[in-house]
């Protein structure tokens, strides 16, 4: 499982909190119980307290350093040390809410049916993650991971992200829920920098593979991951360089 770093996470925190907002935008409704599936620091945690301040709500991670961040920022919250995988919820929710965590879990055609029973009746899951193949910066890093020098250091940590088709995901809720609404938005994020665009990844996606490597070769990893995606990445008008990244998401409502 990859380290967390949440103050890396958060130095981004309003382009990676955008998703929890529309995804909530699409959520009609006053659930009474709600569960934030991979709560991380609790910024989409936040989102979903806005929203509907009467529920009960709590937070899930199985980061420590995460659901300590999440904590501190709210002492009074209900946050949950546990794994996805083996977590068995008290009673059902009426909203099971997971902003850009199913990508880290394995197994979604058995994930899937297991996160639907979680879902109390008229209630709903719904998910926000990265598209499958959404920005070339994931390219990049999976071809600087293929080069001789890292390639046997690497091995294993392309495969701790999951990553389907949106029509599968559609063939796999559609026999569990009601309905689901399935669909895709590109965030266009303006970033600071060719080195901001791999502070972004490191946060996130780059994680399996840096936490293979010993300290002294990170840096000479994430230098060249930087070059390779510097001709993906043209420099704006304004000096900034526009990252366009694809989300999925889907909500998927029980009868």
């Amino acid at each position: 499982m990859p380290s967390w770093n949440p103050d890396q996470y958060l130095k981004f925190g309003a382009e990676r909190t955008r998703p929890a907002v529309d995804l909530c935008a699409r959520i009609h409704g006053t659930p009474g119980r709600i569960l934030d599936l991979g709560c991380g620091p609790g910024n989409s945690t936040a989102v979903l307290r806005e929203r509907w301040p009467e529920a009960e709500l709590a937070g899930l991670d199985s980061s420590p350093e995460m659901i300590a961040q999440a904590r501190a920022g709210h002492p009074a919250g209900a946050w949950l040390l546990a794994d996805a995988a083996t977590f068995v919820p008290p009673a059902p929710y009426d909203l099971v809410f997971s902003n850009a965590v199913l990508q880290w879990l394995p197994d979604h055609p058995g994930l899937l049916p297991r996160l639907m029973g979680w879902v109390a009746p008229g209630g709903c899951l719904a998910v926000q993650m990265p598209a499958k193949g959404g920005t070339a910066l994931r390219s990049a890093l999976a071809a600087v991971a293929a080069r001789p020098r890292w390639r046997e250091l690497l091995v294993g940590a392309e495969g701790a992200l999951t990553f389907l088709d949106a029509p599968v995901y559609y063939d796999l809720l559609a026999p569990l829920a009601a309905r689901v609404d399935l669909w895709e938005t590109v965030y266009y994020h303006p970033m600071a920098s060719h080195q901001a665009l791999i502070e972004w990844y490191e946060g996130t996606g780059m994680r399996p593979f840096l936490d293979r490597l010993a300290d002294d070769a990170k840096a000479a990893f994430k230098a060249e991951v930087l070059e390779a995606c510097r001709g993906e990445f043209p420099v704006a008008a304004d000096g900034k360089v526009v990252m366009p990244f694809r989300r999925l998401f889907f909500v998927a409502w029980k009868a």
